[in-house]
């Protein structure tokens, strides 16, 4: 292969074959990694020889970086599709009026039946198998609700105790006197949940349709909205009328950290890896970060950051000369990074002086997620016609739950 080939594979960012092949998609995908990979070790050569790289190499390197995202843009869509279960044909499931009943509201406005709704309060609750449904496409496009702690609650505030400090203990011989140890510190973590919406339009036309079953036709319409949202509060939300975001949190120094912020290992350059264009200290300061989280966190952690961060990482060598990124084993997996699994999400920051594009730690336990339980839906036939619009709101809260069990890089001296 030569400087000037350009690369010959089509990003398929928007198409995904009608029969869902995974496989070839998968196939492209690891294709354009070994091309990828091939023009970045030419730029590095190139950088050793001659302290710089071609510029035509740089710009293919780009290309391939684009078109490696948009395969796995495909592969993601794609795996969703599967997921996806088919139409019910209209058909309730035996015995389930309310759903019943729910579906005759959706489609002609008639009441009368949706005794277990909430219609005083502005809307009817969907039945629990769009709810359901609802949250499991959630978690399949969102990246916050793929790794975090997700708890279903039943009123407007969740509460959780934790404690910051163990009681104090100490070692004594058998017959030497025990002094009093000091108590527990103990905090509690407040939740709250806020009201989020959207409200997806359809013709009468379409919701006469025998073959609709409304509530999935809710959920699918719905979800990537909630799930946009959702997400960039999870990330960056300031708590005002929103979930608050783990960035949003105080952040210090690893070695000063305390509860109530966020520890950051510093790069040493402003808005840059160490080592300039060729950065052979990068992957120290990436080795830093993952032993920045104690062995406990380790063990479940989970790096995060967006597309254009990824891009940069994925030119990353080790000293044996070796990707530190590396592309997902199976159609359905993540791509690793120093042997974690990555999650890509968009709202993370770009690299830049004294940003934090770069998260690592136990999602898990370090940021939870809480749903109010019910989702309500208001039928409008009347402000946009000739469609009938359907104010669909649930209620979401969000917050780190254990500030020891999230680190980040920061793009600082």
């Amino acid at each position: 292969m030569t400087v000037s080939d350009a690369p010959r594979l089509e990003n398929k960012a928007a198409s995904v074959p009608a029969n869902g092949d995974v496989a070839a998609l998968f196939g492209e995908f690891m294709s354009a990694f070994e091309e990828f990979k091939s023009t970045n070790d030419a730029r590095l050569g190139e950088l050793e020889k001659r302290g710089g790289a071609d510029t035509l190499i740089e710009d293919k390197l780009e290309r391939l970086n684009t078109i490696l995202d948009g395969h796995k843009a495909a592969l993601d869509k794609a795996a969703i599709e599967r997921a996806r279960p088919s139409l019910e044909g209209g058909r309730a499931h035996s015995g389930d009026e309310y759903k019943e009943a729910f579906s005759a509201y959706v489609k002609h406005g008639e009441e009368k039946a949706l005794r277990a709704g909430s219609g005083e309060e502005g809307g009817y609750l969907v039945p629990a198998e769009t709810e359901t449904e609802l949250s499991r496409l959630l978690t399949a496009v969102s990246p916050m609700r793929a790794i975090c702690g997700v708890r279903q609650v039943s009123s407007s505030v969740y509460k959780k105790p934790i404690t910051v400090s163990g009681p104090q203990t100490g070692w004594v011989g058998e017959s030497a006197a025990r002094s009093q140890t000091n108590a527990q510190t103990l905090d509690e973590l407040n939740f709250p949940t806020t009201e989020l919406y959207a409200m997806p339009a359809a013709t009468q036309m379409f919701l006469d349709d025998a073959v609709v079953d409304v509530g999935q036709w809710i959920a699918e319409e719905v979800n990537a909205a909630f799930a946009e949202q959702e997400t960039a509060a999870f990330i960056t939300g300031d708590g005002n009328n929103k979930p608050r975001g783990f960035l949003s949190a105080t952040t210090v120094a690893e070695a000063e950290w305390a509860w109530e912020s966020l520890g950051f290992v510093a790069t040493g350059v402003d808005g840059a890896f160490p080592g300039g264009s060729a950065p052979a200290d990068a992957s120290d300061v990436l080795v830093d970060l993952v032993y920045a989280l104690k062995a406990g966190y380790r063990q479940n952690a989970t790096w995060m950051m967006n597309r254009r961060t990824q891009a940069a990482i994925r030119k990353l060598k080790d000293a044996d000369g070796n990707y530190l990124w590396q592309p997902a084993a199976t159609p359905d997996g993540r791509a690793r990074l120093m042997g974690f699994p990555l999650v890509e999400a968009e709202d993370m920051h770009d690299i830049a002086t004294d940003a934090t594009p770069i998260a690592f730690g136990d999602f898990r336990r370090g940021y939870l997620i809480v749903d109010r339980q019910g989702v309500n839906v208001l039928r409008d036939p009347y402000s946009a016609k000739p469609y009938v619009l359907f104010y669909t709101t649930k209620r979401v809260g969000g917050g780190i739950a254990d500030y020891d069990a999230i680190k980040l890089l920061k793009f600082s001296e």
